[in-house]
């Protein structure tokens, strides 16, 4: 019995290290008050990374159910990471200048 949590234990793990190598970051810009894309496919567990080219500040955020999340006001050069955990369609915006939207679609 011991050795059959002790080996269920190591595969978890062994799961959870092959999970996280297979993890991708990504990277969206905004410059001239636009996301470097409109729409980005990610999968479950990818992080975003979220870099103001601009000269004035950018406060990314989602208000999807699920994948919420707010960035706050941040400056040029700066980046900023989200990790998308759930499956779905995800809406981004930026609170300081609503024209600025993307759509990031994420995927098993």
């Amino acid at each position: 019995m011991r050795h059959s949590i002790r080996a269920t234990l190591v595969a978890a793990t062994a799961l959870a290290a092959v999970t996280a190598l297979a993890a991708n970051e990504h990277e969206v810009s905004q410059h001239d008050r636009k996301f470097s894309v409109s729409k980005l496919t990610v999968h479950k567990g990818d992080t975003v990374q979220f870099r103001n080219m601009d000269p004035f500040f950018h406060n990314v955020f989602s208000v999807t159910p699920g994948s919420e999340f707010d960035l706050g006001a941040y400056p040029q050069g700066e980046a900023k990471p989200v990790t998308f955990k759930k499956l779905g369609t995800v809406e981004v915006e930026c609170a300081l200048h609503p024209e600025m939207k993307m759509v990031i679609e994420v995927t098993d």
